[in-house]
């Protein structure tokens, strides 16, 4: 079944993100996904927990950088939450957890996705940055500069 077309006022979202500053950084768009039915997937950590204890969660594994065995886990995680959530957009700004994620909603799922690359990054690519490029239909920047990495994405300044 393919998704021809997103209602954007009443769209699912799924927002896959690394705790710590990607989660603020996603914490910081709430006007965006606030009046939206939504869930999110990162790791259970502190910050995480304090951050969404109101919100629907599911737990990630971790640590994903440079662990291929967690981030494996995380595609066969990632393919039980989309066939269970069935979202319509996919939001993340990062890190590894962003990958199986937009991957799968875009190739099984049908899923709208948008990647915002992080504030700290002027002039070089992240590595899920770099992979969520091919698969987002929004990539969204914070930094002119950030045009020259990625040439066909939006500049929408600091969300800061």
């Amino acid at each position: 079944m393919k998704k021809q077309q997103v209602d954007f006022e009443h769209a699912k979202i799924c927002i896959p993100t690394s705790s710590g500053g990607h989660l603020t950084h996603m914490m910081l768009l709430k006007e965006l996904w606030q009046s939206h039915d939504r869930f999110w997937v990162t790791f259970n950590k502190i910050d995480a927990q304090s951050q969404l204890k109101d919100e629907r969660k599911y737990w990630c594994y971790y640590p994903t950088n440079g662990n291929y065995w967690n981030l494996l886990r995380n595609f066969f995680l990632a393919w039980k939450i989309l066939r269970k959530e069935r979202p319509d957009i996919i939001i993340s700004s990062g890190a590894a957890i962003s990958i199986p994620f937009f991957w799968l909603g875009k190739k099984f799922f049908h899923c709208k996705c948008v990647y915002i690359e992080v504030f700290d990054r002027i002039d070089k690519d992240t590595k899920s940055g770099r992979f969520c490029y091919k698969y987002a239909d929004k990539f969204i920047v914070q930094w002119e500069e950030q045009l020259k990495v990625y040439p066909k994405a939006i500049n929408l300044g600091s969300i800061f």
